[in-house]
C-alpha cells in the first residue's frame, strides 16, 4: 500500500494536457470539500490515493493553483544587467555584445547572445513603430521643420533649405527657400509665416534643431536666448520633440515631403526670388485646395475655423543681439570691451545680455536684473545698489563695529588721578631712596 502511494504523482508537480490539469484541480477541490465535512487527513489521503504530505500542502493553500514554471539558470544570467544597459548603445548588435561579453568572462556561444536579444529586438521594433495620432485643436499648434534638396537656380544647381511651417488643425502650410538654416533665416521664416496666416498659434513644435536647442538640463529644454525673446514677442510657447521621437512632428515632415515632391519636382528657376514667388503661388493654388488625406477636407476650408492669435498692429520683430555671459567674482559682466555690474547674488551664474541701440539689458532666466547705458571701451559701470550688504566697498575695508574693550580708550570711563607722593612711598618700600 505504501509503495502505491509513493508512485502517485503530486497534483502540484504534475504536468500535461488541459484535461489532466482539470482533473488535478478537481482532486484538490475534493480534498478541500472533504476537509470541510470534518474528514481527517489520513482518511482523505487513503481514499484519494495521495500522500498525506500532499494533502496537507493543498489544504494549507486552500485551493488549486497552477504550477509556477521553473526557469533553468543560463550562462548569460550574471551578465543580464550589462546586456540590458549596453544593448541599446550598440544597436542590439549581437556580434559586438558577444565580443564585449567575452572580455568580461563569458564562455558561452554567440547563439546564446542572439537568443537573449531576440525578444528585446522585437520589443524595440514595435516601440519604434507604434505611435498615437495626435490631433490638435484650432489655433493650438504649428509644426516647424527644414528640408534640403538641390534645385536649378539660374545656370547652376543650388542647395535649397526649405523652411516649412504647418498649422496643426487646418494643415495649411507656408514654405520659403533659404541658402542656409541659421538662426536669422529661422526667425525670418517664422515672421513671414505669421504674416502670411495673419496670426500665431499657441505653441510651435520643433525637432531639436541645433540653432534653437542648446541642450537639456533637469528634463528642461535650453532654448537659444534670442529665440526665447522672439517667442515672447509673438506670444507662443516653443516645444521640442522628445529625442529620437521625431514622429510626434509628423504633420510638418509630411508637409516637407509634399513640398519637395509636388512644388519642386522638375522645376527650374531664374532666381531665388522667382523660387519663393512660386512657393507662395503654389501654396494658394495647389496646397490649400487639395483634399487632405487625413482630414478629408481642403486646408483652405478648415482654415476658416483656425483660431489664431491675431497680430494686430504689432510691428515686425526687431532683431536684437543676445549674448550669454558668465558673471565674474566682482559681479561684473564684460560686454564690448567694457564691464557692467549685476547684483552680487548672481556671481558665477550665466546671464543673457540683450543689446539695443543705447542700452544693455541683462537677464537671468527671463528676469531683468540690470540695465546700463552703453559705455566707452574699457570703462566700468557699477551700480552701488548691486553691492548692498558687502563689507568691502570701493576697495576699502570697513570694520564691522568699533572695539569695545580697549583699555587705552578714554571714552571707556574717567581716568583716575593719583597723588605723586603715593609713587614715592611705593618706591621707598621697594628699597629705593625716598629722600
Amino acid at each position: 500500500m505504501e509503495e502505491e502511494r509513493e508512485q502517485v504523482v503530486s497534483p502540484r508537480s504534475a504536468t500535461g494536457s488541459a484535461e489532466e490539469r482539470m482533473l488535478e484541480a478537481d482532486l484538490v477541490q475534493e480534498m478541500v470539500a472533504r476537509r470541510e465535512r470534518g474528514e481527517g487527513i489520513k482518511r482523505i489521503a487513503r481514499e484519494l490515493g495521495v500522500d498525506r504530505k500532499t494533502v496537507k500542502r493543498w489544504l494549507k493553500l486552500g485551493a488549486w493553483r497552477p504550477r509556477e514554471p521553473q526557469r533553468r539558470a543560463r550562462q548569460l544570467d550574471p551578465f543580464a544587467e550589462f546586456i540590458e544597459r549596453r544593448a541599446p548603445e550598440v544597436g542590439f548588435n549581437g556580434a559586438v555584445l558577444y565580443r564585449e561579453l567575452q572580455g568580461l568572462g563569458f564562455t558561452g556561444g554567440i547563439v546564446q547572445v542572439q537568443r537573449f536579444l531576440r525578444p528585446r529586438r522585437e520589443q524595440r521594433r514595435w516601440s519604434e513603430l507604434a505611435t498615437v495620432r495626435f490631433e490638435t485643436g484650432p489655433g493650438e499648434q504649428a509644426q516647424v521643420d527644414y528640408g534640403q534638396l538641390w534645385a536649378w537656380i539660374g545656370t547652376k544647381p543650388e542647395k535649397v533649405h526649405l523652411f516649412v511651417l504647418t498649422l496643426g488643425y487646418s494643415r495649411r502650410l507656408y514654405a520659403h527657400a533659404y541658402r542656409h538654416e541659421r538662426l536669422s533665416s529661422l526667425l525670418d521664416g517664422h515672421e513671414r509665416a505669421f504674416r502670411w496666416f495673419g496670426g500665431v498659434t499657441l505653441n510651435c513644435l520643433y525637432d531639436n534643431p541645433r540653432n534653437l536647442v542648446l541642450g537639456r538640463r533637469e528634463h528642461k529644454v535650453l532654448w537659444h536666448p534670442q529665440f526665447e525673446d522672439f517667442a515672447r514677442y509673438y506670444g507662443f510657447t516653443p516645444r521640442a520633440c522628445q529625442p529620437y521621437r521625431a514622429r510626434t512632428k509628423g504633420k510638418v515632415e509630411n508637409g516637407v515631403k509634399y513640398v519637395k515632391r509636388n512644388a519642386m519636382a522638375g522645376r527650374r528657376f531664374t532666381s531665388w526670388e522667382d523660387l519663393n514667388d512660386w512657393l507662395e503661388r503654389w501654396s494658394v493654388e495647389v496646397a490649400d485646395q487639395r483634399v487632405h488625406g487625413t482630414t478629408h477636407q481642403r486646408p483652405a476650408d478648415r482654415f476658416a475655423h483656425e483660431q489664431l492669435t491675431p497680430l494686430g498692429t504689432r510691428p515686425p520683430y526687431h532683431y536684437e543681439r543676445v549674448q550669454s555671459r558668465r558673471v565674474a567674482n566682482d559681479a561684473l559682466v564684460t560686454i564690448g570691451a567694457a564691464r557692467y555690474s549685476v547684483p552680487v547674488a548672481y556671481v558665477g551664474q550665466t546671464v543673457c545680455v540683450q543689446e539695443s541701440t543705447t542700452h544693455y539689458e541683462i537677464f537671468h532666466r527671463a528676469r531683468l536684473i540690470a540695465r546700463h547705458p552703453k559705455a566707452a571701451r574699457y570703462s566700468v559701470m557699477m551700480d552701488p545698489g548691486h553691492y548692498a550688504g558687502l563689507l568691502r566697498t570701493s576697495g576699502k575695508l570697513t570694520p564691522a563695529a568699533p572695539p569695545r574693550f580697549d583699555p587705552y580708550f578714554g571714552g571707556f570711563g574717567e581716568v583716575m588721578v593719583r597723588d605723586l607722593k603715593l609713587y614715592e612711598v611705593v618706591s621707598a618700600s621697594e628699597g629705593g631712596d625716598a629722600q
